[in-house]
């Protein structure tokens, strides 16, 4: 876990000057597996809804992890917990033909995973919001997947040339 560690905090000092990120957080899990009880949840603040935004996951695996695909489902919710976005996700870590893995290669036998839930969103409000990831596999114990995170950034503003 150490590595994985190191790994992370060292994302974080590179991003550190990242002026688009309003939020950015990372779950481990024990073990390197995902139980599926195990319901990550990640709150942040949106303080200018005239601004859009972009959510990703992070998701770390390693070699041990057991198909191509991966499947999930977040849910964007508001402060009263009711879900404005609920979506079930797929993204494979390995090719499926050659078992190749996906993703930027990390240290020993980990790959880092980066996947856009939301493009250019707008929320209605300012205040809380949370979202919540549920490992939807079947598997009551999912190896190799070693966290999830999210990071919430600031659209990039682009300039409409006439």
């Amino acid at each position: 876990m150490r590595a994985v560690h190191a790994l992370l905090i060292a994302g974080l000092l590179l991003s550190a000057c990242d002026d688009n990120r309003v939020y950015e957080q990372i779950s481990d899990f024990d073990n390197r597996q995902w139980i599926s009880a195990e319901k990550p949840q990640f709150e942040f603040f949106i303080n200018d809804i005239s601004k859009r935004y972009n959510l990703y996951t992070d998701i770390p695996n390693s070699v041990s992890y057991p198909y191509s695909r991966f499947f999930f489902t977040y849910y964007l919710q508001d402060s009263t917990g009711s879900d404005l976005q609920k979506q079930l996700v797929t993204e494979f870590l390995f090719d499926a033909k050659t078992g190749k893995p996906f993703g930027k290669s990390g240290i020993g036998d980990l790959y880092d995973h980066r996947f856009l839930l939301l493009e250019n969103y707008q929320f209605p409000n300012t205040g809380k919001y949370r979202v919540v990831f549920e490992q939807f596999m079947r598997m009551d114990t999912l190896p190799g997947i070693m966290s999830v995170g999210l990071r919430v950034e600031r659209a990039e503003d682009k300039a409409i040339n006439q």
